[in-house]
Parts: structure tokens; sequence; C-alpha cells
């Protein structure tokens, strides 16, 4: 009897084993993949929008990144000096002749305006909208010469204005609700005089604010310039301009535990929880361990943002030691997990170095002496207001300058712009429409008929009736909707049914996108992923396979051998 020999047996195994591997490869991945399409809006970069306000102009612009105007707002009275979103279409912004605030909704109309001024009292530079809708406002009260002397002050001036923090609940169309107030008034210490209030050792108190470190021309000796919250720790972040510092704040006070030193989160009531930038103010250094020159727009980048938790300023760099420069300088605060700030003692607050920095190259190209901002983006790069130029650009981590505008309103040269705020269309103008659920099919015979559904909701305002239609669905297989428009009242849900006959083609797995739009606002959509496979077809590889036996010598003598 024939046998195999050695090098034919080995032949034989080895075309086995191929053969083998062939059909599980070709079963378990798909020769052929569909990118899913992508939506134009979704990586279209003029979704990102600037909104500013002209320092010496009445409108307020908003733009996309190409520099077009996408709406603009028109005021009786100029800035002082920021605008911010304030959801739903709306924006909130600084007056400087009324010293107050206004609120336009998208068609330009006053929804709220709030007037906050007396002979003692006024508001000025920045404003903060908190997450319940209230809105934190700094402003300064006076206090004669002859006050300022009895806390301790060593006048030069007539009298000083002494800046303040308070919350506004607006409540009709012109008015709102004080509730919650701070005052630096409270908060004093001086080593000056030991026959007047406030009197200690300041080195003692860094929690304290010495009421004689700056003591100059301006009445205005804080000059708290920029405000921002922390609503993880219920924290406020001020900006002291004349004291080239920041200062964190304990907001979870009442107004009785801000005026005090007690109670609170931190269980240190209105007294200052943290401080950086320029220890010389509580004697804990000296020039060389000076950080900040001027500052403005302290902030604290926001969560799930890079950087999340740290602060970030735009240094102006006036007076700096090495030069004439502006920086944006990003910075880790020595807190823990509760919002509490280490200081060792008879040491200086920390960090001594920065997590993070931009200089230009060289460094005094960018230069602001006064006004100008900076935002941490969600990609990582850094956007900066070059406030006096009125030039806005986008930086990498790496410095490398990827975008760049110049303001042009109201006229040149009155361009300057106090700070700039970006977002995506969905921050300023939130969706109505939400879309919930995603559709996978596996292993569909093409041909076949399958079925599935998502939900759409309605989560506008409670008078709302949201209009909704399917814009846009895969080119492959043929699809029905049930329903494919309609519309949905505030609060509600509704089920789209969905079938689709899947495409003649096998070994194939196919990918795409239902997009979901409303129809007053195309802006706002939803997204539902599709996925759908079909397998190979066993009947053609059945036949391959005995067509490749037929034609395959060795294995007709294998069988032949196998049969003797």
């Amino acid at each position: 009897m024939n046998i195999l020999n050695n090098k034919e047996f080995n032949v034989l195994l080895l075309i086995i084993i191929i053969i083998l591997l062939s059909i599980n490869l070709t079963m378990a991945t798909p020769s052929i993949k569909y990118n899913r399409n992508k939506s134009t809006y979704l990586i279209d970069e003029t979704n990102d929008l600037v909104l500013y306000c002209p320092m010496y102009g009445k409108d307020t612009f908003l733009i996309n990144k190409n520099g077009e105007i996408i709406n603009s707002w028109t005021s009786n009275y100029s800035p002082d000096y920021s605008v911010y979103s304030y959801g739903n279409g709306k924006i909130i912004r600084t007056t400087n002749v009324k010293e107050g605030v206004e609120v336009f909704d998208w068609d330009g109309n006053i929804t709220w305006e709030y007037e906050y001024i007396s002979n003692k009292n006024r508001l000025h530079h920045d404003i903060e909208p908190l997450p319940n809708g209230n809105i934190l406002l700094i402003g300064n009260e006076y206090f004669t010469r002859e006050e300022a002397i009895a806390q301790g002050r060593r006048v030069e001036t007539l009298g000083i204005y002494s800046d303040f923090v308070i919350e506004v609940q607006p409540t009709n169309k012109t008015t709102g609700d004080i509730i919650w107030e701070w005052y630096v008034w409270d908060h004093l210490i001086q080593d000056y005089d030991p026959s007047k209030a406030n009197y200690g050792a300041v080195a003692d108190h860094p929690e304290l604010i010495d009421i004689n470190y700056y003591v100059g021309s301006s009445a205005d000796w804080t000059h708290i310039n920029s405000i921002d919250y922390n609503e993880e720790f219920d924290q406020i972040l001020l900006s002291s301009l004349n004291y080239n510092e920041v200062w964190v704040i304990d907001h979870s006070t009442t107004t009785e535990e801000a005026a005090d030193n007690t109670g609170g989160n931190s269980g240190k009531g209105g007294d200052i929880l943290y401080r950086w930038g320029n220890p010389q103010t509580y004697h804990a250094g000296n020039e060389t361990h000076k950080k900040l020159f001027g500052q403005h727009d302290a902030q604290w980048i926001k969560p799930e943002y890079p950087g999340e938790g740290h602060i970030l300023v735009f240094n102006n760099g006036q007076n700096r030691t090495d030069g004439r420069y502006s920086s944006i300088d990003e910075f880790i605060p020595p807190v823990d997990s509760l919002g509490n700030y280490f200081l060792a003692p008879g040491e200086n607050y920390g960090p001594e170095g920065l997590f993070w920095q931009y200089i230009a190259d060289p460094p005094n190209s960018f230069y602001s002496s006064y006004i100008s901002g900076v935002q941490r983006l969600l990609n990582g790069n850094t956007i900066i207001c070059n406030g006096t130029g009125g030039k806005f650009f986008e930086v990498t981590p790496e410095g490398e300058t990827i975008w760049e505008y110049e303001n042009i309103y109201p006229s040149p040269p009155e361009i300057r712009v106090f700070k700039i705020c970006l977002f995506s269309k969905s921050e300023l103008y939130p969706p109505d429409l939400i879309c919930n659920g995603s559709l996978t099919w596996k292993n569909i015979k093409a041909g076949d008929i399958v079925t599935g559904s998502f939900n759409i909701r309605n989560i506008g305002d409670p008078e709302s009736n949201l209009l909704w239609k399917i814009k846009s669905f895969p080119n492959w297989g043929n699809w029905t909707f049930t329903p494919e428009n309609g519309n949905i009242s505030a609060g509600s849900k509704l089920s789209v049914n969905v079938q689709v006959i899947a495409p003649n083609k096998t070994n194939t797995e196919f990918e795409g996108e239902i997009k979901i739009i409303n129809l007053e606002n195309p802006d706002d959509f939803g997204i539902i992923n599709v996925i759908l496979s079909t397998p190979r077809n066993k009947a053609s590889y059945n036949l391959l396979f005995l067509k490749f036996l037929e034609q395959s010598p060795l294995l007709n003598r294998f069988l032949t051998l196998l049969k003797n």
C-alpha cells in the first residue's frame, strides 16, 4: 500500500492549517469597513464663538473664529468692563454709567437690569454668574480720611475706596435681592498706629489685609479687578491689582460669618484662605519673591479641562523686575480635597514655581500694561486677550500661535477690550433636544429586515413645544422611521421606531449616524450612532472549498490512501 512520505505529509498538514486559519480570520473580521459619516457642524471650527465688549463702544459682539459676527447687542452705555454668557441665548454685561448690570436676550431685548450706586457705593470691573442664576458683583465703598485713620490707615489722600463683593438674586425686571456680602473693611490689620483699630503683627496674620501695604496717590487702594467662583469648594477667587496678589475667600458663610473670622466650610469666616503673588503684603518675603505684576483675570481652570483646579492668570508685567513684558501664568494652589490650603509656619504660600507659562518670543513683543484676559480651552490650548492692543490669539501648550484676530470696533484706535470669553454654541444656547440610544445589529443576513428604536426628549422651558425632524441617516440600507418628525411638549419624550432592510453585501460592517434637529434651532441637534454587520456567505465558502479539493492532487492522493 502506498503511503505519503514525510515531505508530502508535512506539506499536507501545512495546507490544512492554512485553510483552518483562513476560515477563522475570514469569519471573525469583516474585510470591508465603512467609516461613519461625520457632520461638518461637529468638526467646524466656526462652532467656537468669542464674546467680547470693546471698552469704548456700546456694542457687544459674538464672533466665530473666522471673524464673522454671529450676533451683536447694543446698550445705551459703555461697559465696565466684562461680559459673559448667561445661558439660553442671553448675555450679561456691566455698565459704567448706571454702575450696574444688564441682561440681554438673543434678540437684543433687556430682560433684567440692576443698579447699585449711591454717594458711598459703586460697582466696578468684573462680575461672575453663579450656577444658581445669581450674580457675584465687585464694588467699593467710600470712607473719609477720618474713618480711614480710625482703622489705622496712614492716609495720604482725602479718603479711600474699599472693595466688597455682593451676591445678587434677580427678582423683577429691574430689581434684585442682595443675599450675601463680603467686605475688605472687615478683615484688616495694621502695624502703624497701636492706638488705632486693627493693630497687630502683620506677619502673624496672613489671613488679614494690611491696610497700609499700598499707600499712594490713588484712593482705590486694593483695586480688585476680577472675580471667579469654584463650585466644588464654594469659594471665590479675587485679583487685587495694587497688592499684586490673588485672594481666595469662603463663600459658604452667611453674611454675618463673612464679616467675622469664624464660620463657613473653612471655619475661618470671611478671612483670606489663600493668597499668592506677592508675600511682601503679609511680611513673608521681599521683592525677589514677587510673582505677579499688575495682574488681571485670575480664574480656576474649569472641571474636565486640562489643568482643572489650577489657577490661571494674565500677568500684565507692570514694573516687572526682568523686563517689560506680559505672560500667562498657571500654578497649582496647595489645596486638599476639602478646600483647605497649606501654609507652613513662618513661610509664604506656595507654590514657588509655575506649572505652565506662556511668554512670547521675544518676550517684549507681547505686552499689555493693563486690562486683558485669558482662558483655558477644552483642547488644552489657551486663548489670550491682549487688551490694550485689542488682539486675541490662541496658543498651544508648546506656545505655538494657531489663531489670531484683531478687534476693529468701535473704530481704530479705540479697540481696547477688557477680556474675552470663548465657548461653543451649545454653551451659549443650551439644547432643548436630547436624544438617547444607539442601534447595533450584528451578523444580519443581506436583505433581512431589522428593527430598533431611540428616544427624543424636550428639556426646554416649561412652555416650550419642540418641533423636530430626522435630518439625515446613513446612505446604505433601506430606512423607515415612525414617526420621522413631529413635536414634543416640555418635559415629555417619545420613541422613534426604526426599520432597516440590510444592504445586499456580505462580510461587511456598516457604520453611520442618524441626525435629529430642532427645526427652530438647527444648531440644536442629536446624534444616534448606528452599526450593522453582515456575515460571510457560507454557501459560497463551501463551494470554494470543494473546488479546492477537486483541484488538489495531493489531497486526492491522501483521500485515495484513506479508502485503501
